[in-house]
């Protein structure tokens, strides 16, 4: 059967059908990929029921691949299980924390180019994932606002997402939190190739030099901006879906599931190429 390609939104996503795991272990299905994932944003694998060793090949032929933190799987240590159930993963507690729109990595240096999560176990409530384009949101702004917002610096920091997560989180708690190092970066993402997008998500906690009320405000206003439903693509999972995502341009989310619902994925990062300027 022939792979097809099929554009899921005019801002966001496409989806390929037609595919096994191991015929993704090969260099013109990972050129494609390359390719439709600078288009796109988001590529999706409907039903590609990917084992973890072609999982770890096909990463590597997109990128260089992450050792997971914390532990990975046996043999396997570039693959994250993604999970509530503190029984499959010891970074469970935190996984709450991806309920809000976020970036990952946005408290380095250099965030991480690109995820890859497939499908173990599905949630029958809640448990979809949300993806948001900020390269089109940030086109998509006046050009008085571009100007404004490119001369602004935003402090990312673990504790800001988490704090929305656990907000009555105790001290001790909090104080773990903040050993975490932020990250000053500017609002306005430039690439190399001058390609622009929003900086933005739960990661973001102050405008640098601006009082407390108006740095929320603006940030929470530009975040309101960068996930309207034009942006925005939203992704209902099925066993064995692969769905991978520049995660330099494209905020997401997962809507929100319980632990008891045995939602289960495994994840593969490829390590950031390019520094926030």
């Amino acid at each position: 059967m022939a792979a097809t390609v099929s554009p899921v939104s005019p801002d966001v996503g496409v989806e390929v059908a037609g595919l096994t795991g191991p015929r993704l272990v090969d260099p013109a299905v990972a050129a494609e990929c390359q390719a439709l994932l600078e288009k796109h944003g988001v590529v999706i694998y409907r039903e590609v029921h990917v084992e973890d060793a072609d999982l770890v090949a096909f990463s590597r032929m997109l990128g260089t691949v992450v050792v997971a933190p914390m532990g990975g799987m046996d043999g396997l240590p570039e693959v994250s299980k993604i999970t509530l159930d503190p029984a499959e993963s010891v970074l469970a507690a935190y996984r709450r924390g991806t309920f809000f729109w976020h970036l990952d990595g946005a408290n380095d240096e250099l965030p991480q180019k690109a995820t890859l999560l497939t499908a173990r176990q599905v949630s029958d409530e809640g448990g979809d994932t949300e993806f948001a384009n900020t390269y089109a949101a940030y086109d998509a702004l006046p050009a008085d606002e571009k100007e404004q917002f490119a001369r602004l610096r935003v402090v990312h920091s673990f504790a800001a997402s988490q704090a929305l997560a656990e907000p009555d989180a105790s001290p001790k708690t909090r104080a773990s939190w903040e050993r975490v190092p932020a990250r000053e970066h500017p609002l306005v993402w430039t690439r190399r190739s001058g390609r622009r997008s929003l900086l933005v998500g739960a990661t973001a906690s102050h405008v640098v030099g601006w009082p407390e009320e108006d740095s929320r405000a603006l940030l929470d206003r530009l975040l309101a901006w960068s996930t309207q439903p034009r942006f925005v693509l939203r992704h209902h999972w099925r066993p064995g879906d692969l769905v991978i995502w520049d995660n330099t341009g494209m905020l997401h989310r997962a809507i929100p599931y319980t632990a008891t619902s045995h939602r289960l994925m495994h994840r593969t990062t490829l390590r950031g190429e390019e520094v926030v300027a």
